[in-house]
């Protein structure tokens, strides 16, 4: 799982040769497919709502669509070991669970396409279409993962890796920037909203996962290892109906604690005067309520034997104790801290961001050519130039500067937001921020690799990927209401300075975990 694999031995002629290799080359279709959804729950779909005139609060909040990619540890095992009815004895272990999130996906953006925001009546179900894409599209991640390590050997993950995120970066393009001409070349702007624009737009991105489904018929199924759990097809079954009973506490708590959190609202803004804080505090207080409760359900089902305790045990237990183990509990719990927080401050901004953009005058065309455009690209430019420098420098110090140009570049929003409509100055500060992200995340990624246990790849990276996001894109739902409480300036201050914690993390982390870096000298 080691991105940034460096070999000492052999030429670069050699590893420009291996990106011919038919196992590396068609992780850029498989990349591909997981690009596309991820922008339609984000930034194309935020620009969908304010056109439909939905409210800048509101549109924020659906962020919380894609918290599956956070939550995805939770039944990475069932797709790792669950067989499908029809499907597996067909094409095999992953290009079944592959097709299955490949078209439940293009359900999801379908459904999306056919329910129109601009009436409040129809946003439940938008924001049902909208999980159903983000849980779809989380599956698809941990298949791709999985059939990526299990396709090559070792020396040709790092190659893999490369092709599958050029893949992943360009599936942006088409959903970000592509989403954006599509919406505007079929007639929908700020000032006349047009839902058949929008709708076409969404139906055409359901059909661009074709080239999905396409590749996963055409791949041939990696060869497996034994697999590492010994049960029977009665006891996953059973398993899936554990989970699917946690899931129904988790929503029947949401769905009966609705009118209760909202007078608990009202009550708390009268007591404190402040209709935004009050909000945060009770949306939260109510999350984890939910999630207090589907454990529960889940306790009390493998309490009175549905599942057996042994198997709940090696599947999420087993992965967590090895981690503390390596590395103790006090250093354990700080890289924990340092993969929860490292990308606090760009999620929080970006879930923001093309409203932002938006709200300054910036035309859809105009966000599509720099930011989902042009800034991909210096995003994939700032990974190439992120993995350079940590095998010069090692990847502890990159991941420390990483973390101080994400901070620095938040600041240049505040004059962005000062200046107005600036051309230059928007493609002087989305350049500098996707340099930015793209030279962390290379680092992040690395570190991140570094950490798991072979033994446990999948658990441990689905694990430290959803933890890296689950507080960022928690407090990215809040951000609108941020923004209406303090403005952009502030807002955009108060994310540069949530970077500050993060740089003490690395600092500590730094002396206490030694990174085995191959170091150009």
């Amino acid at each position: 799982m080691e991105p940034l694999l460096f070999k000492e031995n052999g030429n670069w002629l050699d590893s420009i040769k291996a990106f011919a290799d038919p196992r590396v080359a068609r992780m850029l279709f498989l990349g591909f497919s997981a690009g596309i959804p991820i922008l339609l729950i984000f930034s194309s779909l935020s620009l969908w709502l304010r056109e439909a005139g939905v409210a800048r609060a509101t549109v924020t909040y659906f962020s919380w669509a894609a918290l599956g990619y956070s939550f995805k540890f939770v039944w990475a095992p069932l797709v790792d070991s669950l067989p499908l009815p029809y499907l597996t004895p067909w094409l095999g272990k992953r290009r079944s669970w592959l097709l299955l999130s490949q078209c439940m996906i293009m359900l999801a953006i379908v459904i999306m396409a056919m329910t129109d925001p601009s009436s409040n009546d129809s946003l439940a179900m938008m924001a049902f279409g909208a999980v159903l894409l983000g849980f779809s599209s989380a599956t698809q991640d941990i298949v791709i993962d999985a059939f990526r390590i299990e396709s090559a050997e070792q020396k040709l993950q790092a190659l893999m890796a490369a092709t599958y995120v050029a893949g992943y970066r360009i599936g942006m393009i088409v959903a970000g920037a592509g989403a954006l001409f599509l919406a505007a070349g079929l007639g929908s702007s700020k000032d006349s909203y047009s839902y058949a624009a929008w709708q076409g737009t969404y139906l055409i991105m359901a059909a661009v996962m074709l080239v999905g489904v396409v590749t996963t018929l055409l791949i041939p199924e990696p060869n497996h290892k034994q697999n590492q759990y010994n049960y029977t097809a009665s006891d996953y079954s059973r398993f899936f109906a554990l989970f699917l009973a946690a899931v129904l506490g988790l929503i029947t708590t949401y769905s009966f604690s609705d009118v209760l959190a909202t007078n608990l609202k009202l009550t708390l803004s009268d007591l404190s005067s402040n209709s935004k804080l009050a909000s945060v505090l009770v949306e939260f207080l109510r999350l984890s309520s939910a999630v207090v409760i589907a454990w529960s359900v889940a306790s009390i089902l493998v309490s009175f034997g549905l599942v057996q305790r042994k198997m709940v045990v090696e599947t999420y237990l087993a992965p967590v104790q090895d981690f503390f183990q390596r590395y103790g509990k006090s250093l354990a719990w700080l890289l924990l801290a340092l993969i929860g927080l490292y990308r606090v401050s760009d999620i929080v901004l970006g879930v923001i961001s093309n409203v932002f953009y938006q709200d300054l005058g910036f035309t859809k065309v105009e966000i599509g050519v720099v930011v989902k455009s042009f800034g991909l690209l210096m995003t994939i430019l700032g990974g190439f130039l992120g993995g350079l420098l940590a095998m010069r420098f090692g990847v502890m110090r990159i991941l420390f500067l990483g973390g101080v140009l994400s901070a620095l570049t938040n600041l240049l929003f505040m004059l962005l937001a000062q200046a107005g409509h600036d051309m230059t100055l928007f493609y002087i500060v989305v350049s500098a921020d996707n340099l930015a992200a793209g030279l962390a995340s290379a680092a992040f990624i690395a570190f991140l690799s570094s950490l798991v246990n072979v033994s446990f790849t999948a658990m441990q990276y689905a694990i430290f990927s959803s933890l890296m996001t689950l507080l960022p894109k928690t407090l990215g739902g809040y951000s609108g209401g941020m923004v209406d409480a303090m403005g952009y300036q502030q807002f955009f201050l108060m994310t540069a300075v949530m970077g500050i914690p993060v740089l003490l993390v690395i600092a500590w982390a730094s002396k206490r975990f030694h990174f085995n870096d191959v170091v150009i000298k």
